[in-house]
């Protein structure tokens, strides 16, 4: 028998390090403007409050605390310089590139914008403090870089074991409230974690969750007036699977398709329309990867 030599897969090329002009503007755009807002954060209620907050810029907060006279900046930066080599090793050249810029951006931001944000109650002002910089870290994130520091870790466990960002950071971040109970006050590190807790799930909801997919799989006699409708109205690939009915042994034709949460509504109303009694399983999903319905940022 002749054998056959094994297919020749093409070898994976890496993303290039700039794409288009209009791409690069974007990038830019939400790494200054979530530079911006993390740091609006940090100056305008952080510091003001004597909150903390988590990775490198909570390290950079402690630090700043013990010595006042160094610029938040400039520790922030020096910090970061160690992590710029995980992430050339664990993410690729690319990443690096946007989170060296990313890492600058944040690192003049904290130096020059001091916005003063006044609000009375300590509790609303953690809460605030988080929102703002899930907002900011989560639009850098979206772009093709990061802010550095604990953002360049996140990615990496993302890419390679689909951990997600915000879990990541909040376990990581436990290590930086032992030293803000230490060297602030028990009460710094309640407000602390607040801050922590909020911004990590801002920044899951920024990244992931408003463009979250969703898994459908759809068992109908119908499958296939549904399959041609979510092929023409919906605009989605489906898959046709075979399956067998455990009970009645029956074959039957399964519809597996990716959907944005957006038109769950819409295929609910088809598939009601077609048949009333189809069965139907709507899941989440973590990440698809895909040019047209995929939601995994590029990095």
């Amino acid at each position: 028998m002749e054998e056959r030599s094994p297919a020749q897969c093409p070898l994976p090329q890496p993303l290039p390090l700039i794409g288009s002009t209009k791409q690069l503007l974007v990038d830019l755009c939400l790494i200054i403007g979530g530079s911006i807002l993390s740091a609006i954060a940090i100056n305008g209620i952080l510091i003001p409050r004597q909150f903390a907050t988590g990775g490198i810029s909570g390290f950079a907060l402690v630090i700043h605390q013990l010595v006042p006279f160094l610029n938040l900046g400039l520790i922030y930066f020096l910090l970061n310089v160690p992590l710029f080599i995980l992430a050339w090793m664990a993410v690729g050249r690319r990443f690096f590139v946007f989170s060296f810029i990313g890492t600058v951006a944040l690192t003049l931001a904290l130096i020059f914008v001091h916005v003063p944000i006044h609000v009375e109650d300590r509790m609303l002002s953690a809460l605030l403090a988080g929102l703002i910089l899930g907002v900011g870290a989560g639009s850098t994130l979206r772009s093709a870089g990061s802010q550095g520091g604990l953002d360049i870790l996140s990615v990496a466990l993302l890419k390679r074991y689909s951990i997600s960002l915000g879990n990541t950071i909040l376990t990581v971040n436990l290590l930086v409230l032992l030293l803000v109970a230490y060297f602030y006050s028990l009460e710094a590190l309640l407000y602390t974690l607040i801050v922590i807790f909020v911004g990590s799930k801002v920044i899951s909801l920024v990244v992931t969750g408003l463009s979250q997919r969703k898994a459908v799989f759809i068992i109908s006699e119908q499958w296939e007036c549904i399959s041609r409708e979510i092929l023409k109205d919906i605009k989605r690939g489906v898959t046709i699977l075979e399956g067998e009915g455990g009970y009645s042994r029956k074959q039957e034709h399964v519809l597996y398709t990716v959907i944005t949460f957006t038109e769950i509504g819409q295929l609910k109303r088809l598939i009601q329309h077609i048949d009333p009694n189809a069965f139907v399983v709507i899941s989440d999903t973590l990440e698809v990867m895909n040019y047209r319905i995929g939601n995994q940022p590029h990095w």
